[in-house]
């Protein structure tokens, strides 16, 4: 019984000299010197002050190649003699391409699909009839613009049954892009004067630049077009114009300002 009431006694003693020892932590480590307070405050007013906009720069351009994706679909009762006639289909087609003067390097397969399809009647599938799908694209890149109706009716007349589109682009977009960056660059500059200016305040130097990615940042406008291509697939495409395009280029700026 006494060494129970010895050992309940030191208990006692060490958690009053812990809960001492908390108490002075918490007063003299979480609670900030007036040196420390000083030092946050100097630090929050010499932190440099700036302008941050974003410029744009848009530069037209006229495209110099044409991208279309150009396929064959065939529909046999085999799987065997579908994958035959889009063998056999696809292969005129590439040859045509190639009389065109379409390169061969500029010819690439860009998807390749097999499928069944069961026929429905009015009391739902027809027996055990099935038909088999076949189809073939590839991407097809044409480097002089006024050949481009004159390839893709080549395609149809040699049995292209699908073409996705044409897509105008620059096989070489660097230079512009150059030219795009230095409107940007003169946009920011007068954005920023101009907010110096309302502020009463002089502009600094350049402290970082980025080039913002997504939204408006570096794409082209109008650089898509549909194929007009006439429902009896072989009497001709329509006319198919090339267009103009706009390259659209964003940098994001900060300035110092006094």
């Amino acid at each position: 019984m006494k060494n129970r009431l010895l050992w309940i006694v030191a208990t006692t003693s060490v958690a009053v000299l812990l809960l001492a020892g908390v108490l002075v932590f918490a007063r003299t480590g979480f609670a900030p010197s007036a040196a420390q307070a000083r030092t946050v405050a100097e630090t929050t007013s010499t932190l440099s002050r700036t302008i941050t906009v974003v410029g744009e720069g848009t530069v037209k351009i006229k495209p110099d190649i044409a991208q279309a994706n150009i396929g064959v679909e065939v529909v046999r009762a085999t799987v065997k003699a579908a994958s035959s006639g889009a063998k056999e289909s696809m292969d005129a087609v590439l040859k045509a391409l190639k009389e065109q003067g379409v390169d061969e390097k500029d010819i690439q397969t860009s998807g390749y699909s097999v499928w069944t399809e069961r026929p429905y009647g009015p009391e739902g599938p027809s027996g055990d009839e099935v038909l088999y799908h076949v189809s073939n694209q590839v991407a097809v890149t044409i480097r002089d613009l006024d050949t481009v109706g004159t390839v893709l009716d080549a395609a149809i007349e040699a049995g292209a049954n699908n073409i996705y589109g044409v897509t105008f682009n620059l096989a070489d977009p660097s230079q512009v892009e150059s030219e795009a960056r230095k409107e940007a660059v003169a946009d920011a500059q007068a954005k920023a004067q101009e907010l110096a200016t309302l502020n009463d305040i002089k502009l600094g130097d350049v402290v970082s630049v980025s080039e913002v990615i997504g939204g408006r940042g570096g794409y082209y406008a109008g650089g898509v077009r549909e194929a007009a291509v006439s429902a009896g697939l072989g009497g001709g495409g329509g006319p198919i114009s090339p267009g103009e395009l706009e390259l659209t280029l964003q940098l994001e700026i900060v300035y110092t300002v006094q």
